[in-house]
């Protein structure tokens, strides 16, 4: 069964699934090993994928139309791709990027020599920069801020040999948007938000199209060290399987939820792009921020995002966050009810 073949709503659930031999589990186990019986391809687990990693890959990798390498998080994921950078290679960034990302670029600009330049995500130069950088890194939308890069402009536009558009699609997740098929080199998610769906993991993943891609990206994860728990393939994969359901529900109720924002006496600013979970709003300043963050009921005061559960944050308050307006809280929108959802964020917002 091909990806080709099925709409994505469907491959999400049918992909990654044992053979239907009689009395076999229906869904891929977790099989605990490190080591197998020699004789075979597979020897150790940390050179050659298990069973549960290529169960998951071949769902997340079918999903974005290419071949997907996991990795033990999604820090990891985007530290396989930037670390293979030459010394001195020109790395543009979307100036709204996740600050671990922006840490390894200043870590490669102060060790490494890199020139790295930052571009908010609809800046029109980004259509310039691939004729001219080793490495476009695209976040869209953009954390937290949400802003939209043109994807199908930024990839389609002409880019000097050998220059890599990567597309973190984390936020959007392929239901939403596929950047290899309109162009990008990789993909890569932390499989820990949306695609896990339940805050109890750390996963990562990085997609491609391009087999001497995926050769690279697998021997830096056996490098490295950088495998996936055998545990987490599993719950990444089970919690894919209503990452529709999950996607339509929270993105219905972000809709809702940042229309009613947009009136409310106490918020200064809504960021939404009309599609997606996430939600950015502003207040006044950092004190009532918090002051809102604290006094929700329903809505858990967390960081990360993509859960089942609704979640929000000062983003200000974490190092690198600099950029970020002092006021402004990111809210992921999970599953609950978006009415009960509205009247715990009034009253938190209405006691600020």
């Amino acid at each position: 069964m091909h990806h080709d073949e099925l709409r994505p709503e469907t491959w999400v659930v049918v992909a990654g699934r044992p053979q239907p031999v009689p009395g076999a589990p229906l869904n891929t186990p977790v099989i605990p090993a490190s080591n197998y019986v020699l004789g075979s391809e597979r020897i150790y687990s940390r050179n050659e994928a298990t069973e549960g990693w290529e169960a998951f890959e071949a769902m997340i990798g079918g999903l974005e139309g290419g071949d997907a390498v996991a990795f033990s998080s999604g820090m990891a994921a985007c530290a396989a791709v930037l670390g293979e950078l030459p010394s001195g290679a020109h790395l543009v960034l979307v100036d709204d990027c996740y600050q671990g990302v922006a840490a390894i670029a200043d870590a490669g600009a102060r060790t490494h020599g890199w020139h790295v330049e930052r571009l908010p995500a609809s800046d029109p130069l980004w259509l310039e920069r691939g004729a001219e950088a080793d490495l476009l890194w695209i976040e869209s939308p953009s954390n937290p801020l949400l802003e939209v890069a043109d994807l199908a402009a930024i990839c389609a536009a002409p880019r000097r040999t050998g220059t890599r558009v990567v597309v973190d699609n984390t936020f959007a997740t392929p239901l939403l948007q596929r950047p290899l098929e309109l162009g990008a080199d990789i993909v890569v998610h932390s499989a820990t938000k949306l695609i896990g769906g339940h805050s109890d993991l750390l996963l990562g993943v990085a997609i491609a199209a391009d087999p001497s891609v995926l050769r690279l990206l697998r021997e830096v994860r056996s490098r490295n060290g950088a495998t996936p728990g055998m545990l987490e393939c599993f719950l990444a994969l089970r919690g894919a399987r209503t990452l529709a359901l999950r996607l339509r529900q929270g993105q219905h109720s972000a809709q809702a939820l940042a229309r009613r924002l947009r009136t409310h006496g106490s918020v200064t600013r809504v960021r939404y792009p009309g599609f997606g979970t996430i939600v950015s709003f502003e207040l006044a300043d950092a004190a009532a921020a918090d002051r809102a963050c604290q006094a929700t009921r329903i809505v858990r005061h967390a960081t990360s995002l993509g859960g089942v559960e609704t979640s929000m944050e000062r983003r200000s308050a974490h190092p690198g966050q600099e950029h970020i307006p002092a006021g402004l809280i990111r809210l992921s929108v999970g599953c609950e009810d978006a009415e009960d959802l509205w009247r715990d964020l009034d009253a938190a917002l209405s006691a600020t």
